[in-house]
């Protein structure tokens, strides 16, 4: 049995791995060589593995700038649909029901206008008499505007 230096086992495999590669860019490259219905067909099934995946919202989120540890605001996203809600010990009431659009294009940082289910916020003392409210998703945090008591705040959440 004879043995074979590694590293000349590893000079004939890269030069094969070279000499491969070259090949076979020379033939991808010639306008001359037609693409066979296969090649096209798995680029394309390539293209549709990697398109890009709309944000998840779906789940629950917790107030991460609240001033306190028992007294917050948190959110529910189901399918397209958000509600918020202030967390106190022992209660909870609605502050906001609406809706929420995800960018289909796989967009991760983006904003959205909720409009209001006023038929579920009316109800509540504690909702908000908006129209609407703007919801903006950037680096895994969702935050929004609150108005209370004549006092604005951005409301900063991470999904739990």
């Amino acid at each position: 049995m004879k043995i074979v230096p590694i590293k000349l086992v590893g000079a004939v495999t890269l030069l094969a791995l070279l000499g491969g590669g070259a090949v076979g860019c020379s033939a991808e490259s010639d306008p001359a060589t037609p693409k066979s219905d296969a090649q096209g067909a798995s680029s394309g099934a390539t293209e549709e593995a990697s398109a890009p995946k709309p944000v998840d919202l779906a789940g629950t989120w917790k107030q991460t700038n609240s001033n306190s540890e028992d007294s917050y605001q948190a959110a529910t996203v189901t399918g397209d649909t958000i509600e918020i809600q202030w967390v106190a010990p022992d209660t909870k009431s609605l502050y906001w029901s609406g809706t929420v659009e995800v960018p289909q294009d796989g967009s991760t940082d983006f904003t959205w206008d909720s409009v209001n289910d006023k038929t579920k916020t009316a109800k509540s003392v504690m909702a908000s008499g908006d129209d609407t409210k703007t919801f903006t998703y950037k680096d895994g945090e969702l935050s929004y505007e609150l108005t209370a008591l004549g006092t604005t705040m951005t409301v900063r959440m991470a999904k739990e």
